[in-house]
């Protein structure tokens, strides 16, 4: 497939995504408890096609927002196995990365249309990317064996999504990220270089979201957070958010749901300690609660006495010292009876 015809099927499936409306963006996270607020930030950002920062405390649901934002997209389009560069071949289909829809027409008994074999069909791409990611992953892969390269992994993700998981934890700085990122994510183009020095223009036509639980003043300066224009907070749920989420958790996994359990909960592990409520902490629970009741040979269900089993072994120092007990000191290993050898 040759680079021009690519770029001009990028931009004409860029200029038919159509619109984002506020009911569509609910419909993609049916799944998920999420507050209206944070619906209303991030419709015109799926829309605008920009670059989003979510940040906020681990374990509210950030990297599952992501994903949904991709879900709202839909649509589908077509993604050609290579492209041809004055001579030099770049592979793009990635079968980890884009999901196929075209059928085996081996096990089809009606004939299909014909067509192009040149593209692939497949789902708008949801890639992400998270600790593993380096600084090699963003630039083109040449196989001197087989004499062709491999386009770099955010490439891959043109015309759907692209989240960076766990922002600030890569295995480069994320200085070194922004700066290789600082022009695609303004100018919406991207500059690659072949193993001869050639160097050429891509689209970047992609929903790049980062993820962090960090400070994002911390992680980028303001010439790079100027090029993030949607910066939003994933904040904790409510307690009625809470209930909700741990409702739903239970109806996923057959189990009957008690909001006094929530509220047993809220009074005897959160309250007394300070402890924030979490859109994680019920699915953990539960799994827990489920794993104690195969364990003991039972029928799954949530008590009292399994929630509060469940919250010994998950929070840290969830039973503090009583005042004036002794404080844990770890035992010292024997002493060894030294040999001197003359």
């Amino acid at each position: 497939m040759p680079l021009d015809v690519y770029v001009e099927t990028m931009r004409a499936v860029q200029e038919a995504r159509g619109y984002i409306t506020r009911d569509r963006l609910a419909r993609g996270f049916t799944n998920l408890v999420i507050n209206e607020d944070l619906l209303d930030q991030l419709g015109p950002a799926v829309n605008a096609g920009k670059s989003v920062f979510l940040y906020g405390p681990p374990g509210n649901g950030k990297t599952v927002i992501a994903q949904g934002m991709g879900k709202t997209l839909g649509g589908d389009l077509y993604v050609p196995y290579a492209i041809d560069i004055d001579g030099d071949t770049m592979t793009l289909f990635d079968p980890i990365c884009h999901e196929s829809l075209d059928t085996d027409e081996a096990a089809s008994l009606v004939k299909p249309a014909p067509r192009d074999r040149r593209w692939v069909h497949c789902k708008r791409p949801v890639v992400m990317v998270g600790g593993e990611l380096t600084l090699d992953q963003l630039d083109l892969t040449f196989n001197k064996i087989a004499k062709f390269h491999e386009a770099p992994i955010h490439l891959k993700a043109n015309g759907g999504v692209f989240l960076v998981d766990d922002f600030g934890r890569q295995r480069i700085r994320p200085q070194e990220l922004l700066n290789r990122w600082i022009v695609p994510l303004e100018s919406r183009v991207d500059y690659l270089t072949l193993h001869n020095g050639k160097k050429f223009q891509v689209p970047f036509d992609v929903l790049t979201v980062f993820a962090t639980n960090l400070d994002p003043r911390s992680l980028a300066d303001e010439a790079f957070l100027r090029r993030i224009p949607y910066k939003i907070p994933v904040e904790d749920p409510s307690l009625e958010q809470f209930t909700q989420i741990f409702e739903l958790n239970c109806r996923l996994r057959n189990l009957r749901f008690h909001s006094v359990m929530v509220a047993y909960l809220q009074r005897r592990h959160y309250a007394p300690n300070n402890r924030p409520l979490r859109a994680c902490h019920p699915r953990d629970l539960i799994d827990q609660v489920q794993a104690m009741c195969r364990y003991q040979g039972r029928e799954p269900v949530i008590t009292r006495e399994l929630l509060d089993a469940a919250c010994r072994t998950y929070f840290v120092d969830e039973e503090p010292p009583q005042q004036g007990s002794a404080p844990f000191v770890p035992a010292k290993k024997s002493a060894r009876r030294r040999l001197d050898i003359h």
